[in-house]
């Protein structure tokens, strides 16, 4: 079982990917910028010398904290937006991560935005199409700088990219089906157009990837 950091392990998605972690029998340590929950000791299902849970303040600017969680875990997963938040970036993180992760051997995992998805094999990105909306461009531009970091990034750092379906998101939750279909740079889309996947399956085909180590250095998609 591997032991894995979560930066944003309280937010929609950070707290899927620890709830399915800790079933599979992994550890967590959980940070968020934020004070712990005060019940933190009963979140997730955590049971006497069974999966373990540490919830812990932290932000992923401090680079101290990301040596230490380097050293400490095998994968760090980041689940934090890419938009500046008082005056940071996560694109700004992204060398001390990589510094860290390249030293101990940890490997990297982002939850990425579907904006910086194709909208077909050599189209223009969803980002750039006309009815995207204004208000969420900051944070799908933020996540596909992140993404142009990661890919130029020597081949000494483990790293994967997770870009979920276009409704994705905690006013869209969905319900668990246990299935999901996996793309590379296109966005993935039904029957009928819609591109979607729940917060609990997205957080499967996550610890999945994490498991398996099916994309390394690559960025893929999920959906339904």
């Amino acid at each position: 079982m591997a032991t894995i950091a979560i930066f944003g392990g309280t937010g929609y998605a950070g707290s899927a990917i620890r709830e399915e972690a800790l079933k599979r029998g992994h550890s967590v340590i959980a940070v968020s910028r934020s004070a712990p929950p005060a019940d933190s000791a009963q979140v997730g299902p955590h049971v006497p010398g069974g999966p373990d849970v540490q919830f812990q303040q932290g932000d992923i600017h401090d680079d101290g904290l990301v040596e230490a969680l380097a050293d400490e875990a095998d994968v760090i997963v980041v689940a934090i937006p890419g938009r500046e938040i008082n005056g940071r970036r996560l694109r700004d993180a992204v060398s001390s991560l990589t510094t860290a992760a390249a030293k101990t051997g940890t490997r990297l995992g982002f939850v990425g935005g579907a904006g910086s998805l194709r909208v077909s094999e050599g189209g223009p990105r969803v980002v750039d199409g006309p009815d995207f909306p204004e208000a969420h461009k900051n944070e799908a531009l933020g996540q596909a700088d992140v993404l142009a970091a990661l890919r130029e990034t020597s081949d000494d750092v483990d790293w994967f990219y997770l870009s979920p379906a276009a409704g994705f998101g905690s006013y869209n939750p969905g319900q668990p089906t246990g299935a999901y279909r996996v793309g590379g740079d296109v966005l993935v889309t039904d029957a009928n157009g819609t591109s979607f996947i729940s917060g609990a399956d997205f957080a499967l085909a996550f610890v999945d990837e994490i498991e398996q180590a099916r994309h390394r250095r690559e960025r893929f998609t999920v959906a339904y």
